[in-house]
């Protein structure tokens, strides 16, 4: 397993390469060593599935507010999607900054996002399926979310969303001021 930074920090894209033979293949998706050596103290103690019938399903950008925060690894188990996280964290040099990158069941890759990212995806396939590891349990009251189209964050969606929830559609600008 191999995490490398990007360009904003804390945030990872994760490699795990697949190990085949003639029954198949066997690949990693969680190691605490691994995360550890990348100097991240990251423990799941929640795990999601997210089912996207339609190719262009958008689901985000979400968070929780503090102090109900999350760190999460997101993973795409069929299909592919466009991963997106947002750096939400106050005094970041990097607030207000997206990175994307494409997660797919072929790949086997994953983003470590930590605490302060908003998170959102738009389904390239139809029938894709992301599982979600979080360090934190899910607070109904701390759901907080941004417009996946705010023109202050600027992010360069591959496609229009063909299916989104009222409530993704309508959540307010992100909170940058």
């Amino acid at each position: 397993m191999k995490l490398a930074e990007t360009a904003i920090a804390g945030l990872f894209v994760v490699e795990s390469p697949a190990h085949a033979d003639a029954r198949g293949a066997f690949r990693r998706t969680w190691c605490a060593d691994s995360f550890a050596q990348a100097g991240l103290a990251f423990r799941p103690v929640q795990a999601s599935l997210s089912t996207n019938t339609a190719r262009h399903t958008l689901r985000g950008l979400h968070w929780q507010a503090d102090p109900h925060g999350e760190a999460k690894l997101v993973r795409c188990v069929a299909g592919a999607v466009w991963d997106v996280a947002v750096d939400l964290r106050a005094g970041s040099a990097t607030r207000g900054k997206w990175q994307a990158v494409t997660l797919s069941a072929e790949a086997g890759n994953a983003f470590f996002l930590p605490r302060g990212m908003a998170h959102g995806f738009l389904s390239l396939t139809e029938g894709a399926v992301v599982e979600y590891l979080i360090d934190t349990p899910f607070v109904p009251a701390a759901a907080r979310g941004a417009r996946w189209n705010d023109p202050a964050l600027g992010i360069d969606w591959p496609a229009l969303p063909a299916v989104i929830s009222d409530r993704d559609r309508d959540w307010p600008d992100a909170p940058l001021g």
